[in-house]
C-alpha cells in the first residue's frame, strides 16, 4: 500500500518528537482526499500502542456510517498486521488485541442534540470523530469531554461546511491555540486516485460545490439560490441617494442575530451594512433593547420604509 507524504504525516504524527504538544489532530479538505482511512488506521495503531484496557469511542453521523465508513474499510488492513478484532453488533462494541494489550471501541452516532446523553458518563482515553462538522455540537463537546485518561487526544475528520460553521471557527480557525494539528488534504494527497478519476470530480461540480468537494475550501453553498455566486459579485453600491431602504431582521436569542440594511438603486438592491451577533459565540446574550438600539444605529437616521422579519421569531 502506498501513501502520499501528507498521509504519512497523519499516520506517523503522534510518533514524532513533537507529538506531546498536540492535543487533537484534524483533517479536512476535499473529498476522496484519502484523510478518513489513514486518520483511522492512524488512531487505532495509537490507541493499541500507547494503552492497555482503556475505552475508546468511534463516532460518526450514525453508528451504521462508522461501520461503513471506518471499520468495513479497516478491519481487513487491521487483521493483515496482526490485529484480532471481535464486534459486538448488538452492543456497538469493538475489541481489538494486538501484542499482549486489549481495548475496547466503542460505537456513537451523533445524529441530533439527544445524541449527547447516549455518549455521556463514559470515561475514554481518546475519541475519533469521523465527519465531526455533520454532527451537532452538544455531541462533539460531550465526547471531548469524555476523554479524560492521561495522554488522551482526540481526533477529527471532515470535508469542508459552510465558513460560518461553528467547528470551523471553534476549532479549525483556533487550532493553534487549541494545540491542534491541522491538516488539509486535497485529491492530490490521494495516490489511490487514477489521473482519470481525479479529473472526472473536477468536471462533475461548479461554483462553490466545486471549491468545497474538489479544492476542500469551507464555503458557502448551503442556502444560495445561484451555486455560481463568489465574493467576485461583490461591489460597491452606486453613487448618490438611494430610492428607498429596507431593514431586514432574523431575531435570535440562543441562535444569532442578523440584521440587514438594504438600499434600492434603480432596479437592483444592495445590502449596504449589517448587524451581526452570536451569542454563543461571545459568550452572552443582548437583552430587547439592547437589539432595538443596534437596529436603530444600523438605521443611521434613513427614512426606512419597513422593517421585514423573520416571522417565526420570538
Amino acid at each position: 500500500m502506498r501513501f502520499s507524504p501528507k498521509q504519512q504525516r497523519v499516520l506517523t504524527w503522534w510518533c514524532s518528537p513533537e507529538a506531546g504538544h498536540w492535543e487533537a489532530v484534524i483533517c479536512d479538505g476535499a473529498v476522496r482526499s484519502g484523510k478518513t482511512f489513514c486518520l483511522g488506521l492512524s488512531f487505532f495503531c495509537w490507541a493499541m500502542g500507547r494503552f492497555q484496557d482503556r475505552q475508546f469511542a468511534l463516532c460518526g453521523r450514525s453508528v451504521q456510517s462508522v461501520r461503513r465508513n471506518l471499520l468495513v474499510p479497516l478491519l481487513p488492513t487491521l487483521k493483515e498486521l496482526g490485529f484480532q478484532a471481535e464486534e459486538r453488533l448488538s452492543q456497538s462494541r469493538l475489541t481489538l488485541r494486538v501484542g499482549g494489550r486489549e481495548n475496547t471501541f466503542y460505537l456513537f452516532g451523533g445524529r441530533d442534540e439527544s445524541s449527547a446523553a447516549v455518549i455521556q458518563g463514559i470515561t475514554l482515553a481518546g475519541a475519533l470523530l469521523d465527519e465531526a462538522a455533520l454532527m451537532p455540537r452538544s455531541f462533539v463537546e460531550q465526547t471531548c469531554a469524555r476523554c479524560s485518561v492521561e495522554g488522551s487526544r482526540l481526533w477529527f475528520s471532515c470535508n469542508p461546511e459552510s465558513p460560518g460553521h461553528w467547528f470551523y471557527q471553534e476549532w479549525v480557525q483556533k487550532a493553534g491555540e487549541r494545540n491542534v494539528l491541522y491538516l488539509h488534504f486535497t485529491m492530490e494527497d490521494n495516490p489511490g486516485l487514477s489521473p482519470q478519476v481525479r479529473e472526472r470530480y473536477r468536471t462533475m461540480f461548479q461554483g462553490t460545490f466545486y471549491r468545497r468537494f474538489v479544492l476542500g475550501e469551507w464555503t458557502a453553498a448551503a442556502g444560495l439560490v445561484y451555486d455560481f455566486f463568489s465574493r467576485e459579485m461583490v461591489c460597491e453600491p452606486p453613487e448618490g441617494r438611494a430610492a428607498e431602504w429596507y431593514i431586514s431582521c432574523d431575531y435570535g436569542t440562543v441562535n444569532p442575530t442578523s440584521m440587514g440594511l438594504w438600499g434600492r438603486w434603480g432596479e437592483a438592491w444592495y445590502r449596504v451594512e449589517e448587524f451581526y451577533y452570536d451569542s454563543r459565540r461571545e459568550g452572552r446574550q443582548k437583552t430587547d433593547s439592547e437589539y432595538a438600539d443596534a437596529l436603530e444605529a444600523l438605521a443611521g437616521g434613513r427614512p426606512i420604509r419597513e422593517v421585514v422579519a423573520d416571522p417565526s421569531a420570538a
